[in-house]
């Protein structure tokens, strides 16, 4: 085992602070990194803080990593040292069931593990994440990342990028169709950016009228405010998707009524209490509700090579790593243009 620094979340009520924790050393199939880069999540916060429930302290968050490969066990094939590799939001999976043949890891039958506060397929190890100075992974969930882009702007690809991306290649939305993103967050201007990049009419759906500047920027045609219900009339029977990255509270109800005819609305936020749909809201245009959960390791290596071909990464803030409770902070007050990421040479 080999001895890291970290920085952890002893409890939910205490600030994040300095940690070692111990890595094993890499196996005939593992891959060492040493982490450049990781994005902060919200996911992050809401483990640290145990808002999910379940979260094993000590934690050490962060599953947007970017880095450089240190080691390689004698089996790896697919990397080498001194590449540039990513590591997003699960490590492994049991490999054998049928989503893992597929390609839906994140959907593993038998739990995949998650790259932070989950259990290792051993069920008794307890992952740690990119809040990190090093992070030893199996050959099969390393990805490629390329050099042509930022590396730091990359970090949060793992997660929000992929996570926007996977729906919009998964409902097959092309040049042409119109959606709507619903919330101009972290996932949201990732939403704006990638579907724009496809071709579609972008419209993004806020309270806030603060934000119309930034989604024309990111690539938005339209920006519509929320709150005034006169637009919300308009709007009606107006959009082929809704991307809602929202994970406050909300009506789903109003935001269906702006699909039209077998329209699709994406949940990829999650509120912390059960929302209500109405039938008639599905029925009369044969409209969709679906979930989506980030992507397998095929399809996230897919949108890492389509955003370096597009030219795509996230609009980040640089912080250090004893600047992260205060980045917590400014993430829930929404405070940040769109993600924060942690200049891990700050560990030290």
């Amino acid at each position: 085992m080999n001895a890291v620094k970290a920085y952890a979340a002893q409890s939910a009520e205490k600030p994040l602070g300095p940690f070692q924790i111990d890595r094993r050393e890499p196996g005939s199939t593992d891959v060492e990194i040493k982490i450049l880069y990781c994005g902060v999540c919200h996911s992050d916060i809401h483990t640290a803080r145990n808002e999910w429930q379940g979260s094993m302290y000590p934690v050490v968050p962060g599953h947007e990593i970017v880095g450089k490969v240190t080691r390689v066990g004698d089996s790896v094939s697919k990397f080498k040292v001194g590449d540039t590799v990513g590591v997003g939001c699960f490590v492994d999976s049991c490999g054998h069931c049928n989503n893992c043949k597929n390609h839906k890891e994140q959907y593993c039958e038998n739990g995949h593990t998650q790259t932070y506060n989950s259990y290792s397929q051993d069920k008794k190890t307890i992952t740690y994440g990119g809040y990190s100075s090093h992070i030893v992974v199996t050959e099969g969930f390393v990805l490629h990342v390329s050099d042509k882009l930022p590396l730091e702007k990359v970090a949060p690809l793992l997660c929000a990028g992929i996570t926007t991306y996977s729906p919009l290649k998964r409902w097959n939305v092309k040049a042409g169709d119109k959606v709507a993103v619903l919330g101009l967050g972290g996932l949201g201007h990732m939403a704006v950016k990638i579907a724009a990049s496809m071709g579609a009419e972008v419209t993004v759906l806020s309270r806030s009228k603060s934000k119309a500047k930034d989604a024309t920027e990111l690539g938005a045609t339209n920006f519509e405010l929320t709150t005034d219900p006169e637009n919300m009339k308009r709007l009606a029977n107006s959009f082929d998707f809704i991307i809602d990255t929202v994970s406050a509270l909300h009506d789903y109800n109003d935001y269906l009524s702006l699909l039209g005819t077998d329209g699709v609305m994406v949940l990829l936020g999650v509120p912390p209490e059960p929302s209500t749909v109405q039938a008639f809201s599905l029925i009369g245009n044969r409209r969709s509700v679906v979930g989506s959960l980030v992507g397998g390791i095929k399809e996230t290596q897919e949108m890492l090579d389509y955003c370096a071909e597009h030219g795509i990464t996230s609009d980040v803030e640089m912080i250090n790593i004893d600047q992260v409770n205060e980045a917590y902070e400014r993430t829930l007050a929404g405070d940040v243009h769109y993600r924060f990421v942690i200049d891990m040479a700050s560990l030290v």
